[in-house]
């Protein structure tokens, strides 16, 4: 049945619709409250020029139906998770915002996170602006001397002699000291920096009138840092924790403004804008379920958005959710959409920026290279000393953007201790599977690295393309080796940068696995010196080595306290 025929079976009730391309992949999933009329207005009428490209690529659809449409909303996220859609909107970009951790440990820590884990402590956040926080996290540790060690070494650090730690490596402290610290820290991250201000011009002055002018400017310096977040907007009536969600559309996109206040204080916004396929509520919906569920954004006590469908936002997220008509709550959403609007101009130009960097700068590699559809590129780097604790690592980029959770770490099992032999391995090893295809192969290195990828990939009947990265004598990217020709890139262009940011992940994350490697085995070894520790309880300590609470985690084990110590003794030499 083609999809005119279709059309006509499509029912009056609502559900969930799937748009499929001609290989059959579903390319889109949305959402209605009557399914004849949503679907059909795909097929007629005038579209803008983004919802007619979309149209043109859908061959077949299908469509479930359901009881009510705060069911068919529930359903088009599950669907829209399972399937993940090229046309849906995507968050996926492998961040998420910054915290501010004070944990609950026994000698407690200010920390600057990405991972939210409720156990570890309480966080504030979040900080859409990455770098305020980080400025938040150094000023309060500069202020305050808690730990900075993630594991305790068996010596004072140098946080200790310039005054910024109370050294409970070496001192026991009392827990009453910590307390204190911590209840001045989680003020002043709630907003009440009134009182710390207070304590500290008693001890500026005091430190004057004692001629100590040094440490005077110092508190002099803390109090102007407390003012400076003091200062930041009140919003009077907002006591609870809120996040306020607007947006405002045009024919080509749909842009959302996000208000985090915490604690009566707007800590950030933060913007973001999609491309518009023809349902701004829907986009502006389905933003909102997946900036909590797939960011792992903790969920405030408040959410407040600007319109919706309450229903099925509360049924989604499991949480209340307000759509405010009158008062302080409306003008607030009011703020929240003027932003939106007044943004829409600086996020295209932002989004038209990252493509440049990313998706179009892939394309113009593609077609500097001959390589139709450029998509995905994998890149090699090997790291080793002198043929010791060789490792080989790999970078996957996808249209230009960097896939984390797609990178793979190589030991080198052949013992061979040349870069050649190497990258033959690493080659042999990755392609050997059919299912890993790439476009593009990227090997740090000349002729010599590209034609043992080459060779390996030969040995393995595989015809994929490789490239080499060309170095000048300052170990910086000069121009690329590409069937044994020298090919030269305009330094200032974006195909140029993206090879250079390739160049730079792949030699980053190839050190880092080179210097966890040795270490650890370095580590390994010297605890054969440790008596009564056999291969058991190596592998126990070695299985939870770098978590947090490693000391504790020791304890667990059974060791004696003489075993705990010379392990610690082990790790603060290492």
């Amino acid at each position: 049945m083609n999809i005119k025929d279709k059309l006509q079976t499509l029912p009056h009730k609502p559900g969930c619709y799937l748009m499929k391309d001609e290989e059959g992949q579903i390319i889109y999933v949305g959402k209605a409250k009557d399914l004849y009329n949503r679907v059909r207005s795909y097929f007629v009428g005038s579209h803008d020029a983004k919802t007619t490209k979309l149209v043109s690529l859908i061959h077949d659809f299908e469509y479930i139906i359901t009881s009510s449409e705060t069911e068919a909303f529930i359903l088009e996220m599950n669907l829209i998770k399972k399937h993940d859609p090229k046309y849906n909107i995507l968050l996926t970009d492998d961040k998420s915002y910054p915290y501010i951790c004070v944990t609950d440990e026994m000698y407690p820590r200010v920390l600057y996170s990405r991972d939210v884990n409720q156990k570890l402590g309480k966080y504030y956040g979040p900080y859409p602006n990455a770098k305020a926080a980080k400025e938040i996290v150094d000023m309060l540790n500069k202020m305050y001397p808690f730990r900075k060690c993630r594991v305790l070494p068996k010596r004072e650090c140098l946080y200790y002699h310039i005054g910024q730690c109370l050294a409970p490596c070496i001192k026991k402290i009392d827990p009453k000291q910590y307390q204190e610290m911590k209840k001045s820290v989680n003020n002043i991250l709630k907003g009440n920096v009134t009182s710390e201000i207070k304590k500290f011009e008693i001890l500026m002055n005091e430190a004057a009138n004692k001629l100590n002018y040094e440490k005077a400017i110092e508190y002099r310096n803390l109090i102007n840092d407390l003012n400076v977040i003091g200062e930041r907007q009140k919003m009077s009536g907002f006591s609870q924790d809120t996040d306020v969600f607007a947006y405002y559309a045009n024919e080509e996109y749909v842009s959302i403004q996000v208000f985090h206040l915490r604690n009566g204080n707007m800590i950030e916004r933060s913007g973001f804008l999609f491309d518009n396929y023809g349902n701004a509520q829907d986009i502006f919906q389905e933003f909102i379920v997946k900036f909590y569920q797939e960011q792992n954004n903790p969920i405030p006590k408040l959410i407040i958005v600007s319109s919706g469908d309450k229903e099925a936002l509360e049924a989604t997220l499991k949480h209340s959710v307000e759509i405010p008509i009158r008062g302080k709550k409306k003008e607030l959403v009011k703020l929240v959409e003027d932003n939106a609007i007044n943004r829409i101009d600086a996020l295209i130009k932002r989004k038209e920026l990252e493509f440049q960097r990313t998706s179009g700068a892939n394309n113009a590699l593609g077609e500097l290279l001959g390589i139709d559809n450029l998509k995905v590129i994998e890149a090699f780097d090997n790291s080793n000393i002198s043929g010791t604790n060789a490792v080989s690592a790999m970078v996957v980029f996808i249209d230009g953007k960097p896939k984390k959770n797609l990178y793979r770490k190589y030991k080198i099992k052949s013992g061979a201790a040349g870069d050649t032999q190497m990258m033959y391995e690493v080659i042999s090893r990755r392609y050997k599977d059919p299912k890993n295809n790439p476009d593009l192969i990227i090997v740090d290195g000349g002729l010599a690295q590209v034609n043992s990828a080459n060779k390996a990939l030969n040995d393995l009947g595989r015809d994929l393309e490789v490239i080499g990265l060309v170095k000048d004598e300052k170990h910086r990217t000069k121009s690329i080796l590409y069937n044994n020709e020298i090919i030269d890139i305009e330094k200032n262009s974006f195909e140029f940068r993206l090879l250079e940011r390739i160049q730079e992940e792949v030699h980053r994350f190839a050190i880092t696995y080179f210097h966890k490697t040795h270490s650890k085995n370095t580590f390994t070894s010297k605890l054969d010196n440790i008596k009564g520790i056999g291969k058991v309880k190596k592998q126990q300590i070695l299985k939870i080595l770098g978590e947090d609470n490693f000391e504790e985690k020791l304890k667990s084990l059974k060791l004696s306290e003489t075993q705990i110590k010379e392990v610690l003794k082990l790790l603060s030499s290492n």
